[in-house]
C-alpha cells in the first residue's frame, strides 16, 4: 500500500520544517505545525514560537507547577510529555488485535465473537426474540474471521495511521475512525442479508483511504497510489465470496464525508460547525439504520 506524496499547497506544510505536511494548526497563530513542533495545550496545540511567548507571561509558580506534572521545556514534546507519534493508532491495533486474538481461542473465542459480531437483526426495533444491540455496529470492528483477515486489516491500519493521525491530530483522527466503521455497518444493515453476520474492521479502513484520498486532493498531493489501492480492494471485494462489500461500500463513502468535513472547516472559529457537522453524520446514519431497514425486511 502506498501514500500520498505530499509535494504542493505551501499552506499544508509545518512553517518551521518546509519538507513536512500537515494538517494541524497552532491554536494562537493558526500557523501549520507538524508533529515535531506540536505541544499540546489546554485546548489543540501550540507552536514553539507561541509556547515561548506563553512561557514568558507565566509566574515562578506556574512555571514550577508545569514541571511538577510532567511539562516540558521543548516544543518536539508535548506538556503531558507526549510525542507527536501515532498513539491512538498503536491502541487500535492493541485493543483489536487484543480481542480478535482472544476469539481465536478454542472455548472463548465462540463467546467473544457472539457478543461482539454484528448481524443487522440485532439492530431492529421490536423485532420478537431478537435483541436490540445498536452497540454492535461498533464493536463488529474489533473481531474478525481469522488470522489473515485481523493481519490484512491491521498491516492497513498501521500503514494508513502514520499518515492520517499526525496530520488530523488524534481526536479527529480517532472520530474519522469511529465514524466509518458505523458507516460500514450501517451500509451493511441497509444493503445485506439482515441474517447474516459480519465482523472485521475493514469498513473502518476503508473510512481511513478514502479520506486519505480526499484529504491529499485537497493538499494538492499525488494521490494515483491510494487511488489505485482502493480501487483493487474495491474489486476482491465485488468478486471474492465471503467478503462484505457493502461494508467497504459504506465505510468508503462515509470516510469521504468525514474528511471533506474535515477540509473545509480547518479554522479554529469553525470548530463548532465541524462538530456539529460530525454528530449530524452520525445521527442521520443512527436515524437509517433504525428506521430504513424494518421498511424494507420487515414489512
Amino acid at each position: 500500500m502506498t501514500t500520498p506524496e505530499f509535494t504542493s499547497n505551501r499552506d499544508n506544510f509545518c512553517y518551521r520544517h518546509p519538507d513536512r505536511q500537515s494538517f494541524v494548526l497552532c491554536q494562537r497563530c493558526m500557523r501549520t505545525i507538524c508533529p515535531e513542533c506540536q505541544t499540546q495545550g489546554p485546548v489543540g496545540v501550540i507552536c514553539p514560537e507561541c509556547m515561548k511567548e506563553q512561557r514568558k507571561n507565566q509566574s515562578p509558580a506556574q512555571r514550577k507547577a508545569q514541571r511538577r506534572w510532567g511539562g516540558r521545556t521543548t516544543g518536539a514534546v508535548t506538556m503531558a510529555g507526549r510525542t507527536g507519534r501515532p498513539v491512538v493508532t498503536y491502541a487500535l491495533l492493541a485493543v483489536t488485535s487484543a480481542i480478535s486474538l482472544l476469539q481465536m481461542v478454542p472455548g472463548i473465542g465462540r463467546g467473544i465473537e457472539n457478543a461482539l459480531l454484528f448481524a443487522p437483526l440485532y439492530v431492529y426495533l421490536d423485532l420478537p426474540g431478537v435483541p436490540f444491540e445498536p452497540w454492535r455496529l461498533l464493536t463488529t470492528a474489533l473481531v474478525h474471521g481469522g488470522f489473515l483477515h485481523l493481519g490484512l486489516n491491521m498491516l492497513a491500519l498501521w500503514m494508513l495511521g502514520q499518515s492520517l493521525e499526525p496530520m488530523l491530530g488524534r481526536v479527529r483522527y480517532l472520530a474519522l475512525y469511529l465514524i466509518s466503521a458505523l458507516g460500514g455497518s450501517v451500509a451493511v444493515a441497509l444493503l445485506a442479508d439482515p441474517r447474516t453476520a459480519t465482523v472485521g474492521a475493514s469498513g473502518a479502513i476503508f473510512g481511513l483511504m478514502a479520506a486519505l484520498l480526499i484529504i491529499g486532493r485537497h493538499v494538492g498531493a499525488n494521490v494515483t497510489g491510494i487511488l489505485v489501492v482502493l480501487g483493487i480492494n474495491f474489486v476482491l471485494g465485488f468478486t471474492l465470496g465471503g467478503i462484505a462489500w457493502q461494508a467497504h461500500l459504506g465505510g468508503a463513502i462515509v470516510g469521504a464525508l468525514v474528511a471533506y468535513i474535515y477540509t473545509r472547516t480547518r479554522k479554529r472559529t469553525q470548530r463548532t460547525w465541524q462538530i456539529a457537522l460530525l454528530s449530524a453524520v452520525a445521527v442521520l446514519l443512527m436515524i437509517l439504520v433504525l428506521v430504513i431497514p424494518p421498511m424494507i425486511y420487515l414489512s
